[in-house]
């Protein structure tokens, strides 16, 4: 698989205190199976659907307290020149471009508002070997409440195309493109979300069914936020894992009603 283009969303793993808890968790509700944990990088241990590698769970480092939340990374050329420029628009480098074995290079940063992502630059590693199907990365939102200074953020760092959705009533949504491609959704965060959720990077995992998902994500002690819900992209749920990890699925084939119309930003 080739590298992808900068900017596309390319790779996502998550910290969980209970390792185990997790990738039980993720076995039942996505069909994900796992590879050896990696010693040499602190047990890092891939998740795969069908063979193909999908994402990572990882315990965290001793005396590390965050929370459990998956992290999306986008694809960079140069990660190290991305990181420059995370800075310039006024986000943080909270972790400096690392390289990671014979992998890839890798950084964490925090946009102006406060979502939490990662920039990988592949090399062995080139990010998901399966896409848009289920059990598997299909989408994500950056979801906040200061949407010019993200919508600002996310053009400077990366060579996105933004188009608005028209018709959306309240909601506030707009697509970033790479090329022709849509690869990421923002979101303003509405009185819908409680006052003490922080802007955060919503990771959709294809499902075949929706409902099903849902009903065994709950009875595994997920919650569900909201959903499952029509849309014209598909029926989809978001959920907190039993670890609180933020998901969300979406059954991609079942759609209803007519795509909304976009309107290209300048």
């Amino acid at each position: 698989m080739a590298l992808q283009p900068e900017g596309t969303p390319c790779w996502v793993d998550a910290m969980f205190h209970d390792v185990e808890g997790a990738k039980s968790f993720y076995s039942a509700v996505l069909g994900w199976t796992f590879g050896e944990a990696s010693s040499e990088f602190g047990n890092y241990t891939q998740a795969y659907k069908d063979g193909k590698a999908v994402a990572a769970v990882v315990p965290p480092m001793p005396g590390e307290e965050m929370p459990s939340a998956w992290c999306l990374y986008f694809a960079s050329p140069d990660a190290a020149a991305t990181a420059e420029k995370i800075r310039a628009a006024g986000g943080e480098i909270m972790m400096e471009p690392m390289q990671v074995g014979d992998f890839g290079t890798m950084a964490l940063a925090r946009e102006p508002s406060g979502a939490i992502f990662g920039i990988w630059q592949g090399a062995a590693h080139e990010g998901f070997e399966k896409v848009g199907e289920p059990g598997a990365y299909s989408w994500a939102e950056l979801c906040t409440r200061d949407t010019a200074r993200v919508d600002a953020f996310l053009t400077a760092v990366f060579p996105y195309r933004a188009q608005q959705m028209e018709g959306g009533g309240e909601i506030d949504y707009r697509v970033y493109n790479v090329g022709e491609n849509p690869v990421l959704g923002r979101m303003e965060m509405g009185a819908d979300f409680p006052a003490e959720v922080p802007p955060f990077v919503s990771v959709y995992f294809g499902v075949s069914d929706c409902d099903a998902a849902v009903a065994k994500a709950t009875e595994l002690g997920a919650r569900l936020v909201f959903g499952p819900m029509d849309s014209p992209f598909g029926r989809f749920a978001a959920l907190t894992d039993p670890q609180n990890a933020p998901f969300a699925v979406i059954d991609m084939g079942r759609t209803e009603g007519e795509m909304p119309a976009m309107t290209d930003v300048a």
